[in-house]
């Protein structure tokens, strides 16, 4: 039959099997071998108006067949999150004539490359476009501030480990303006910084924040290894640091420096932005961390309490993620898919060391640390994905969800290995103290995993077993099994580190003046262990607890409380609501919209309000105490 008379229909088919019948080419093995040239950058990054970042390279190549990849695995957010979707305008010349490329069909994140014959390099020219509003991502840059995340802005020839592919960039900033970086300058004319040449991996893992307003603290003065506090900010009087406020941050160093007992870097330089407009962040590097909070952080210090666990936090990783990596984590590039199962280590044990460097250093009462304590085992008793999900499952959430927002958190879990993981490093620590009678705690453990190879800045990978064994070494126990059945079991959350501290949870119908003000700075009241949901200052219905009280009287997502009892809906109506039905035994009435329908919900719940607290069992050692004070 001629194919002129077959049906459109039976075309259609053959077309589509033929279009998708693509075939990926195969990677070229990664060499751990040096890279025959050096990468040359340049970055324009002057175009704040706008948010986009202009990218030129040149890159030694042979004639051939080339592969240039796109970041798409970045350790410190644990997914293949690569920002691709950003790059646009991609040109490739040679010689100053353009060479065509194309995209491998299966990974996207791959463009395929013929290096003509007299050719020695190939030049790449593209454009990073960084969101200009939050519905597009985080948003990187402000009128007065800017964060480079390189991985974002950088191309790379497949076929060698990129800490075997050494770079070397140029960067252009607005005029005037100063930076923060771990990056190393080789000199600076004008608007424009020229780096010393690094490797790739280096390169990738030393992100910088420049702004208008500019300020460097010295964190340890007169120390051989320094480290610097680079802060940007909205306004020059954001940046109005008083003296006892930086000498709190410098507390934070030294009792990090008596933990670990070790320095894992040249320097260190916290990167840090003080804006309303640049997107909040907390991403750990080897030597620097990425930092972002609202303006008001030296300024109104007493509101900003609850934040002072994330320098803490993100200082603590260059021990515990970068110098200590998981053995999975052992990969020779960005295109290279991670494994993430002791992320519970990685995460958890320092969203633990972050809780008590923030309370040793002074940056947050210990008073406050206990609340964060209380407020995370109140969550984690509550969760009932816990039922179905063990923690270390968890540790793929990155993979699964790239944190994109859940349907039913409490019942999907998100990725709980990073405050679970903390009362799991809880138990451990106390029940080291248990079995030592106080003699050891986790802080030897710390010294002995964490404190090796003093100096070294290459990574040094870890396996489970390596954790026991080192755990051992400072308490004898059966440790591989105590860890399993925390992070591989079902059940119920593990708050057994607190009575082992000599505490407990429980429930009052009064918040702690701690957890009130972080109430105050999210806009949510927290009714999650009353009724079982949170509320937004703007009346939506959050957090609902799976198949709590609002759960079964039919609450769901996409729902705005409009009144509590017959008047329109305030935080403090529907305490006060919640209060009365403890004494007068009426069911609370919500009217509430989801979509364009309304209805009103009654909820018999009489138990009065419910907010989490620690308190102290009597008779028993406050080992919780002993953990918070500083080392002297």
């Amino acid at each position: 039959m001629p194919l002129s008379s077959v049906p459109r229909a039976a075309i259609l088919p053959l077309l589509l099997a033929t279009a998708f019948c693509a075939k990926a080419d195969p990677l070229p093995p990664s060499l751990d071998q040096p890279y025959p040239g050096t990468v040359r950058m340049k970055i324009d990054a002057s175009d704040t108006a706008r948010n986009i970042f202009r990218i030129q390279q040149t890159i030694p190549a042979k004639p051939g067949k080339l592969t240039l990849l796109y970041p798409q695995w970045v350790t410190a957010q644990h997914g293949p999150t690569g920002a691709l979707h950003q790059l646009a305008g991609l040109k490739v010349s040679a010689n100053g004539k353009p060479v065509a490329w194309k995209r491998d069909p299966l990974n996207v994140f791959a463009f395929q490359v013929d290096v003509p014959k007299d050719a020695q390099a190939v030049d790449v020219e593209y454009q990073h476009l960084s969101p200009t509003e939050s519905g597009q991502g985080r948003i990187a840059v402000t009128p007065d501030i800017l964060g480079i995340q390189w991985q974002s802005m950088t191309m790379y020839p497949a076929g060698y480990h990129t800490r075997r592919i050494p770079i070397q960039t140029t960067l252009t900033l607005p005029a005037g303006w100063q930076y923060g970086t771990a990056l190393e300058t080789a000199q600076r004319a004008g608007d424009e910084i020229q780096f010393k040449t690094t490797d790739l991996e280096t390169f990738i893992d030393s992100p910088l924040f420049a702004g208008r307003h500019f300020k460097r603290f010295d964190l340890d003065p007169g120390a051989k290894v320094p480290v610097r506090l680079n802060i940007v900010a909205d306004t020059a009087e954001a940046l109005d640091a008083k003296p006892e406020q930086i000498e709190l941050h410098r507390a934070l160093v030294k009792q990090a420096y008596k933990l670990f007992n070790s320095q894992h870097y040249t320097h260190y330089d916290f990167l840090f932005a003080l804006s309303e407009e640049f997107g909040g962040v907390g991403r750990e590097h080897h030597q620097s961390s990425e930092n972002g909070v609202k303006s008001n952080y030296f300024t109104e210090w007493s509101k900003t309490e609850a934040v002072r666990t994330l320098l803490p936090h993100e200082f603590t990783h260059s021990w515990n993620g970068k110098f200590r990596r998981p053995k999975g984590q052992d990969v020779p590039n960005f295109n290279t898919p991670l494994e993430n199962s002791l992320l519970w280590v990685y995460e958890g044990q320092t969203q633990y060391w972050g809780q008590v460097l923030a309370a040793r250093s002074g940056l947050v009462k210990a008073s406050s640390v206990r609340d964060i304590i209380a407020a995370t085992a109140a969550t984690y008793a509550n969760v009932q994905g816990r039922t179905w999900r063990p923690v270390v499952d968890t540790t793929y959430d990155p993979i699964i969800s790239q944190r994109r927002p859940q349907v039913w958190p409490n019942w999907q879990r998100s990725e709980d290995y990073y405050s679970e993981g903390a009362l799991i490093w809880l138990g451990v620590d106390t029940l080291i103290r248990e079995l030592s009678g106080d003699k050891r705690s986790l802080d030897d453990f710390a010294r002995a995993f964490f404190g090796v190879d003093n100096g070294v800045n290459v990574a040094k990978h870890y396996t489970f077993d390596d954790v026991v064994k080192a755990l051992h070494g400072v308490q004898p126990y059966d440790w591989a099994a105590f860890l399993k059945k925390k992070v591989e079991e079902t059940g119920p959350a593990p708050l057994d580190g607190l009575a082992r501290a000599g505490w407990k949870l429980v429930y009052t119908d009064t918040q702690t003046e701690f957890l009130k003000s972080v109430e105050e700075q999210s806009k949510t009241a927290n009714f999650q262990f009353s009724l079982g949901f949170s509320v937004a200052s703007d009346g939506k219905i959050t957090g609902i607890v799976w198949d709590g009280l609002g759960f079964q009287a039919g609450l769901s997502g996409n729902t705005t409380l409009l009144a509590v009892n017959g008047r329109a809906y305030k935080a403090e109506a529907l305490r006060a609501a919640v209060t009365a039905a403890a004494k007068d035994r009426k069911p609370i009435e919500l009217l509430v919209k989801r979509g364009n329908d309304y209805r009103t919900v009654p909820l018999a719940y009489y138990g009065g309000l419910k907010y989490p607290r620690l308190e102290r069992i009597e008779g028993t050692p406050d080992r919780l105490e002993a953990i918070l004070q500083a080392i002297k």
